[in-house]
């Protein structure tokens, strides 16, 4: 009956300018548009929307409680990360390796934290 996660909403000061910074800067395509929210869509089906928010930003730490990050899957590592430096993304910690995984943490154009990882065997 219940199929899994159709989406992830972020809330954000100008859902626009978010949902450009995830297509030109994570390759996700701006899929569907209705009063002032977004759609967008990875490559590999996955999609967040992205709503007006309202009131200011509360701070964020990267173990808070609540959802903490956005994990995004990518065949080759260094190449992404070369990318996303390219790209003059703002990183939270340096590359690091964790159980044969590969990862990096970053904040998106609003801040929300993201990161890369590329699993050495995918989860069971």
């Amino acid at each position: 009956m219940f199929k899994g996660l159709e989406h992830t909403a972020i809330a954000s000061p100008n859902p626009r300018k978010l949902a450009e910074w995830y297509r030109d800067i994570l390759e996700f395509r701006i899929n569907f548009e209705y009063d002032g929210n977004f759609f967008v869509r990875a490559a590999n089906g996955s999609m967040l929307e992205i709503i007006p928010s309202e009131g200011p930003r509360a701070e964020q730490k990267m173990k808070d409680e609540g959802i903490r990050h956005l994990a995004i899957e990518l065949d080759d590592f260094d190449a992404g990360y070369a990318d996303l430096q390219a790209k003059g993304v703002t990183f939270l910690t340096k590359p690091y390796e964790n159980m044969g995984n590969r990862l990096v943490f970053f904040a998106d154009g609003d801040g929300n934290i993201v990161h890369l990882i590329a699993r050495e065997k995918p989860l069971p």
